[in-house]
């Protein structure tokens, strides 16, 4: 049989009180929680509708966003790292002597 290490954490969003069940740290899930809170104030400051159910798909959309950005910022950051990697791999080849130099012409400043 599997063991469920889930607990209930009361857990307070806009005004409602949530017993959420889950294996993650209590305070982990509070920190949770709160973020989501702070999302539909600000959510509910931006918008006039005053219905709770579009703030939270509102305060979703915001954390939605935030997560496909740092997802993009993530890879590109891996991109960035993995180009500076093969350049570094092509300096210390050609420092070592296992790679022959690229001889590509050099620009002459008085090029157009």
């Amino acid at each position: 049989m599997e063991q469920d290490d889930s607990r209930v954490v009361h857990v307070e969003i806009h005004g409602q009180q949530y017993p959420i069940r889950s294996g993650l740290d209590p305070i982990y899930v509070a920190e949770l929680a709160a973020y989501v809170d702070e999302k539909m104030r600000v959510a509910s400051r931006e918008t006039t509708a005053g219905d709770t159910l579009k703030i939270a798909v509102l305060a979703a959309l915001n954390i939605a966003d935030e997560c496909f950005r740092a997802r993009a910022n993530e890879k590109n950051q891996r991109t960035s790292l993995s180009i500076r990697a093969g350049e570094l791999e092509r300096v210390l080849d050609l420092a070592l002597g296992l790679a022959a130099p690229d001889h590509r012409p050099e620009r002459s400043a008085l090029q157009g």
